[in-house]
């Protein structure tokens, strides 16, 4: 065969693929061309809504915080039916996406039960918890006014009985499959690859701040320094109360504090644990009323892992789609908190998070920060005593 004619014979075979591709594309696959007749959502939806119960089991959110949610949404979800198919609904898609972060099923077991492509499961995934956090973020997580702040207090004060307590923080690792091309920016010390959520909380286990998607390998400490809360406070741009004296006492006027654990540097308005062995009884009731103001942070994260069960494994997506669902659940959590409350199941042990490492650093601001420091220890040995306080750490 002349060279001239083994050519044409594969230009020929090569158009023919591409038509053949060309034609594939737009075939359907006949299971995903029952969606609307046979699709989890249209037999199950409607019957659901007829149950409460139900409803809240599946969707992790009563009846009314998912028509709240979807009114917020629904311009933003609907998409124009083409020649070729109608459009999958706004409703379909907030089900879908919350179905996937309740429960931590995969793409795949969405592609059969919703009967749709599994790029499109996903695509449909990340877009909504874009908009949750697009459109919801400043309702859900606003920055607190001065008010706010001594509202917040005062619910510690109440709850947790830390006077002046203006939130707790800590970081968790949220476990992820490696990504590619990363090398260790995501491998901590842990031994496993994860993004980490950096967060505070108020004494209602509601977010007030978080910071989402910093590599695995660092720390607490320099994921809260390089944060946006952090050069804020630093610069003074939080609009905090004032110094002013603590409940029956009326010599020194003290600082509104945040509590952490060890890998928070010690400063005028972070407050974390005495270090070291063989403290004082004064030191160690400092650390007991100090962790019982902290525990609120490791509640909200097991409230929001218990609810949100797609923490339960690591996340199989790319690292920009597992930040897009971190940030969706951190404001789902405060928008099901304000609207549903309290419920039984939510009080869990922190499942699929991890602790940040620790990396002990101090502040520039170390001596005076200790002399506060000292000022509460003396306040909870002397003034404010538990009548049970002694007893919890001999």
């Amino acid at each position: 065969m002349e060279i001239e004619e083994c050519i044409a014979v594969w230009y020929l075979l090569n158009n023919k693929k591409k038509k053949l591709k060309r034609r594939r594309s737009l075939w359907v696959h006949p299971m995903l061309g029952l969606r609307e007749s046979k699709g989890t959502y249209n037999l199950l939806h409607e019957d659901l809504l007829q149950d409460p119960s139900k409803v809240f089991n599946y969707y992790r959110m009563s009846i009314q915080s998912f028509e709240k949610l979807h009114n917020i949404l629904e311009n933003k979800l609907i998409k124009k039916d083409t020649t070729m198919r109608r459009s999958i609904s706004s409703t379909e898609r907030l089900s879908m996406t919350l179905r996937y972060l309740a429960t931590g099923c995969s793409l795949t077991e969405l592609h059969y039960n919703y009967r749709v492509g599994i790029s499109t499961a996903s695509e449909i995934i990340q877009e909504t918890c874009k908009l949750i956090w697009i459109f919801m973020k400043e309702q859900c997580i606003p920055k607190p006014t001065r008010e706010k702040w001594l509202e917040i207090a005062d619910g510690f004060l109440k709850n947790a009985n830390y006077p002046h307590c203006l939130g707790a923080i800590d970081g968790k690792h949220i476990r992820v499959i490696k990504p590619q091309h990363s090398g260790s920016l995501y491998f901590n010390y842990k031994h496993f690859f994860s993004i980490q959520l950096l967060a505070m909380c108020d004494a209602n286990y509601c977010f007030t701040f978080v910071d989402i998607g910093d590599y695995g390998k660092n720390s607490d400490s320099s994921i809260f320094t390089n944060s946006h809360f952090y050069k804020n406070l630093s610069s003074k741009k939080l609009d905090l109360p004032n110094p002013d004296f603590l409940p029956q006492k009326n010599d020194y006027k003290i600082p509104y504090v945040i509590v952490g654990d060890e890998a928070f540097g010690l400063s005028f308005n972070i407050m974390r644990p005495y270090g070291g062995k063989n403290l004082t009884l004064k030191k160690r009731i400092h650390n007991y009323r100090l962790t019982r103001a902290r525990r609120y942070i490791e509640c909200t994260f097991g409230i929001l892992s218990n609810k949100w069960r797609i923490f339960h494994r690591p996340l199989n997506v790319s690292i920009d789609f597992a930040v897009d669902i971190v940030k969706a659940c951190t404001v789902l959590h405060n928008f099901v908190r304000v609207l549903d409350g309290y419920k039984h199941e939510d009080a869990l042990s922190v499942q699929g998070f991890y602790d940040a490492n620790v990396a002990k650093t101090e502040a520039c601001s170390a001596r005076s920060a200790t002399a506060i420091r000292d000022y509460f220890a003396d306040y909870f040995m002397n003034t404010d005593i538990l009548p049970w306080q002694n007893s919890c750490i001999m």
